[in-house]
């Protein structure tokens, strides 16, 4: 129950912040509310094109951000598992939010302001694919912070 506790709720946690992400609440029109406004503010002449593409910039790092976070929890908690980081966790967990991304676009497709894009399942599976990275770079290093067994060298 510890393990689940420790490094598989993070996983489910992270998800339902996804779905949650993916419904009208981070839709285009809502986000531009506050990012247009940011902007004007930094940069008071700033022209209406360059702020499309800054919040067109902004809106699909948050793609790479939000499946790299995925992919780098699915990766901690399949290394608790096995106790040593193995590159078929690491594809488990890049097809794991992969799919996710896929069904998540598939989900948006109902939603009224949103629309289900394969692009951004590609750009999803690209920040889950940093994500893994990441962690292997980390574990590698032996680095604490990523919170699984650290491995042991003889």
């Amino acid at each position: 129950m510890r393990t689940f506790l420790r490094y598989w709720l993070p996983v489910l946690g992270w998800m339902l912040l996804i779905f949650i992400a993916s419904t009208d609440l981070m839709s285009a029109q809502h986000t531009s509310r506050f990012i247009g406004p940011f902007l004007r503010w930094l940069v008071p002449d700033i022209s209406p094109e360059a702020i499309g593409a800054v919040q067109f910039a902004v809106r699909k790092a948050a793609h790479v951000t939000e499946y790299g976070i995925l992919a780098f929890l699915l990766a901690r908690a399949l290394h608790a598992r096995t106790r040593v980081f193995l590159w078929r966790n690491g594809v488990i967990a890049l097809a794991v939010a992969a799919s996710y991304a896929a069904l998540d676009e598939y989900h948006q497709s109902f939603v009224a302001s949103r629309t289900g894009s394969p692009r951004d399942v590609l750009i999803d599976a690209s920040g889950a694919a940093l994500g893994v990275l990441i962690y292997r770079w980390l574990s590698r290093r032996g680095r604490g912070a990523v919170g699984a067994p650290v491995e042991r060298q003889a």
